[in-house]
Order: C-alpha cells, then sequence, then structure tokens
C-alpha cells in the first residue's frame, strides 16, 4: 500500500467499519489534522495526511513520530487514558488489521475511552466553586511536573504573534475593521514591549516550560470525580512551549468567555495558592497580554472557518470571532488595580466575603486573594489544613505572617492586579501597614472590618470543616476581649447570609 491519501481513506474506512472492532458501533471525530475512532471502551486516532505550516504529517514516517510523541506528551497528564501506539498493518492476504503481522501502513494511538458529555466544555454550566478549587490544582500540578526548556525561541515567538494575527484579521474586514485592529495591534505591541524584561527573567527561574499548550475546557475531562488534562500539543516544540501563566491564561480566557467569572477566579487563586512562589506574583504583569493573545488565537481560528464554512454559518461565525476580538480588546486594556483589605473577628465570614467579591474586581480575572490562615500554615512548613500549635499563633510568629501577607499585596499590586488582603486585623499597626503597601504602590486602600455577635461567630467557627483557620469556638470567644482599637476601616455588618455580606460590602465599596 502506498503512503498517500487514498491509501489513508482506506484505512479511514477500516477503522470506522464495526466489524473492525468486533461489531461495536463506531463514532467518527474528524478534525483539521485527526481522526478519532470511538468503539466500544477504546479509541483509536490517527494523524491525517496533511501538512499546514504549523505541522506536517504528509508522510507515513512523520505520522509515526507524531503519535510517538503524543503518547510521550499525554501519557504524563492522562496515565489512565493513553496507553500505546500501535501499528494498522497490512496482512498477506491484503486485508488491513489492527497490530496484525503484516507491515505498517498507518499508526495509531489507542486510548482507553471516556464519556465524551464530561469534558468540560459540555460542562461548563456545573463548573461548581468545588471543581473550579480542583482545576486549579490540576493545572498548578502539572506545571510542577513539566520540565523547563531554552526561553528566547518563545519569548520572541509570543512577539511576532501580533504581527501575524493583525495579517490574518486584515483578511477580513467585513467582520474587523482596519481602526480596531489597528488599535489592539498597538496596545498589544507596547504591553509585550514591557513585559519582555518580565519573561527574560521568568525564563531564567524555569518558569518558561514544556507546557500542555492547548489548554482550554474542550481538553479537560472528569473522570471519577476529578478533572483530567488531555490532548496536549506534541507536533510543535515552539507552540508546546510557553510561560506557565501563558498556559493557564487559555483555561482562564475559555472560562471567563463563557461568562464564568467566579469558577475563573476561584482556578486563578487556587493556582496561585499552590505553586505559592514569588515570582508568580510579579508574573501577574503579564495576564493582560496572556489573555488577550489567547482570545486573539480564538478569533483567528474563528475566521479562518468562514473560508470553508457554509454560507449559512457564517454569521454565527462572524459573531463568534468578534466576541473573542471583543475579549481580546478588553484584556489588553486593563483597568488600575484596587486593594481591598478584610479584616473582622474569626467567624465574620471573611474568607467567604473575599472570594464572593473578588470576580468583580478587575483586572481579569478577579483579584488575586491572600490570606493570613495560608500564609501561617505555609511559614510553618505544613498542610493548608493541618492543625498548627499555640505557639504558631504567638505574637512573634503573627508578626511576621503579616509581614508576608502586606510583602505578597505589594508584589501583586506592582504587577498592576488587585489584591484583596483577608486577615483579622485586630491591632491598629496591622492596618496601618495596610495602608502604608496602598500608598506606596499608588492605589487606595479600602478596608472592611466585618461584625458579627459572638453567638453568631461561635456558630459559624464550629462548623468548619478541612479549612485552612485553626480558629475555633475557644479562639472566638477570647477575641471578645480584644481591644481593637480605632478602626477607621468601613465596618460591615455581617451577621446575616454571604449574600448580604457581599451587597453590604459592594455598596460601601462604591
Amino acid at each position: 500500500m502506498n503512503e498517500n491519501v487514498d491509501s489513508q481513506d482506506e484505512v479511514l474506512a477500516f477503522l470506522a467499519d464495526p466489524g473492525t472492532h468486533g461489531g461495536a458501533n463506531v463514532k467518527r471525530i474528524d478534525t483539521h489534522a485527526a481522526s478519532v475512532f470511538l468503539a466500544g471502551d477504546r479509541a483509536l486516532k490517527i494523524k491525517r495526511a496533511v501538512r499546514f505550516p504549523f505541522l506536517d504529517f504528509s508522510t507515513l514516517a512523520k505520522r509515526k513520530q507524531a503519535c510517538d510523541a503524543e503518547l510521550a506528551v499525554n501519557a504524563p497528564y492522562a496515565p489512565k487514558i493513553y496507553l500505546r501506539v500501535l501499528p494498522i498493518t497490512q496482512e498477506a492476504s491484503g486485508r488491513l488489521a489492527i497490530a496484525g503481522d503484516g507491515p505498517p501502513v498507518e499508526w495509531a494511538v489507542e486510548m482507553r475511552r471516556f464519556d465524551e458529555a464530561r469534558t468540560l466544555d459540555h460542562m461548563a454550566g456545573e463548573i461548581d466553586e468545588a471543581l473550579a478549587d480542583a482545576l486549579g490544582r490540576a493545572v498548578a500540578a502539572a506545571h510542577a511536573r513539566a520540565q523547563p526548556v531554552e526561553a528566547a525561541a518563545w519569548i520572541a515567538a509570543v512577539g511576532s504573534y501580533v504581527d501575524e494575527h493583525v495579517a490574518a484579521f486584515a483578511t477580513h474586514p467585513e467582520v474587523l475593521t482596519a481602526a480596531e485592529i489597528e488599535a489592539w495591534a498597538s496596545a498589544s505591541r507596547a504591553a509585550y514591549a514591557r513585559i519582555v524584561p518580565l519573561l527574560d527573567n521568568r525564563g531564567r527561574r524555569g518558569l518558561i516550560r514544556r507546557i500542555h499548550g492547548d489548554l482550554h475546557l474542550g481538553n479537560i475531562v472528569l473522570i471519577e470525580g476529578k478533572p483530567v488534562l488531555f490532548d496536549a500539543i506534541e507536533f510543535s516544540d515552539i507552540i508546546a512551549t510557553g510561560d506557565v501563566l501563558y498556559d493557564l491564561a487559555f483555561l482562564l480566557m475559555d472560562l471567563l468567555e463563557r461568562r464564568l467569572p467566579r469558577p475563573a477566579n476561584v482556578v486563578f487563586n487556587r493556582y496561585l495558592t499552590q505553586t505559592h512562589k514569588a515570582e508568580d506574583l510579579d508574573g501577574l504583569a503579564t495576564l493582560p497580554f496572556f489573555l488577550s493573545m489567547r482570545a486573539a488565537i480564538r478569533a483567528r481560528v474563528a475566521l479562518a472557518r468562514l473560508e470553508r464554512a457554509p454560507t449559512v454559518q457564517h454569521d454565527a461565525i462572524a459573531q463568534s470571532a468578534r466576541a473573542y476580538f471583543a475579549f481580546a480588546q478588553r484584556a489588553i486594556a486593563p483597568p488600575k488595580p484596587k486593594f481591598i483589605a478584610i479584616g473582622g473577628l474569626s467567624g465574620t465570614g471573611k474568607t467567604r466575603l473575599a472570594y464572593a467579591l473578588a470576580p468583580d474586581i478587575g483586572p481579569m480575572p478577579g483579584a488575586a486573594i491572600v490570606r493570613s490562615d495560608i500564609e501561617r500554615k505555609a511559614l510553618f512548613s505544613v498542610g493548608e489544613t493541618e492543625k498548627l500549635p499555640a505557639n504558631a499563633y504567638g505574637p512573634a510568629a503573627s508578626k511576621r505572617v503579616y509581614s508576608v501577607l502586606i510583602d505578597k499585596t505589594r508584589c501583586i499590586l506592582a504587577a498592576g492586579h488587585s489584591a484583596i488582603a483577608d486577615a483579622v486585623f485586630a491591632r491598629q499597626e496591622e492596618r496601618e501597614a495596610a495602608a502604608g503597601a496602598a500608598k506606596s504602590a499608588g492605589v487606595r486602600l479600602q478596608g472592611l472590618f466585618l461584625t458579627a455577635n459572638l453567638p453568631t461567630r461561635l456558630g459559624r467557627v464550629g462548623k468548619r470543616t478541612s479549612d485552612a483557620s485553626d480558629a475555633g469556638q475557644e479562639v472566638a470567644r477570647v477575641q471578645e476581649s480584644y481591644d481593637l482599637g480605632r478602626i477607621e476601616w468601613r465596618q460591615i455588618d455581617a451577621s446575616g447570609s454571604v449574600e448580604e455580606t457581599a451587597a453590604r460590602a459592594r455598596a460601601a465599596l462604591d
């Protein structure tokens, strides 16, 4: 059998035949570069005999190499899905077989089939806080395993994307005007120029790595209740390389574009908590550019579909392209950062309020939350929900915790991002330190101090499970005797529901 499209068509027909799979029904899924055949509990993925500027699968040897690369890249993400590479062989009789005795005429990646309805693009409306938290953990774990790479080529390439997008956008003046394209391009070039020194530094620190590269909701599946990443980029070293925050930005953009700001903010904050790197706080300065690039890529892909789609679909495709471009415009022009400090005795609901407010505070994907309970656990090198001894809450330890809290807040604000500091802030000097951080960043501190009576606070702390706070009912009682001094922050009645407290807080902030 010759290596040409006709021979591959014969292979594709063979794999689409239920008889090849013991009579099981076959579902075929085609993309621009691959065909996937789902039968029973197995999936077989074939690289299509195509050549594009960004990939070349035109020969059998190249397709075999691509299959091997896909297995190597994706097995660490999803070892229960990616199994092996199998040959499609031509037997002496002329018949085709899967892993027979004849010579290979095609290669396939064998995978364990999963429920396609459980990919998160199909479940977007079901992404609650718990699943978003698990997503943030999964991405952070994947990046912890990812290997650093030489960064210079990618830094240059990501800057060149602006001009590539401009050229592609300009071919569809009926969708995007020249003026809006140029305005976006000018802002994007300026943003890129600003972050190049930061990207160089992040490359030296090993934060530009071999990443997933295509981290959107359609490439994450829920298996046994846990999000599993799959279908990482294997066909291009440059596309599969990037800053870890550029990888994260694709997922954040996908969530935000689907109008899921709260899950996006939970993913974002869980990721920062898991990595717990000062470099990632400095790196927040890259997010406007990264989010904009990810949306621009989606806009460009949508425009490319116009060239081969039926006329009846053109309006919908053009609308999608415009929506992604509008997102790219918003991302590249972020609002000025804000600093909100939330204080209050244990049980007043500071953390719940922080997470309620954060998604709505720009820049995208909402404010970064710095929580004293998390910083205290990190300071003593224990797990987030592991209980600390009493001496970890002494004056010296608490002073160190507040110092870290304020330093991290300064880093976030200096990166042009908004911050919410979540701590008791019972002492005057702690509140003054927050004011000093705001002043040094050139922003106004908006301080909120939550209040609730003792029975309410006792009831709340008594119900806590799996939380970073160690404050129980005894601590809540002791805090009743605190001398809080003069509180200049806006005092918010937090005795009601989270929604009621959030409404009062928003009114105070407005």
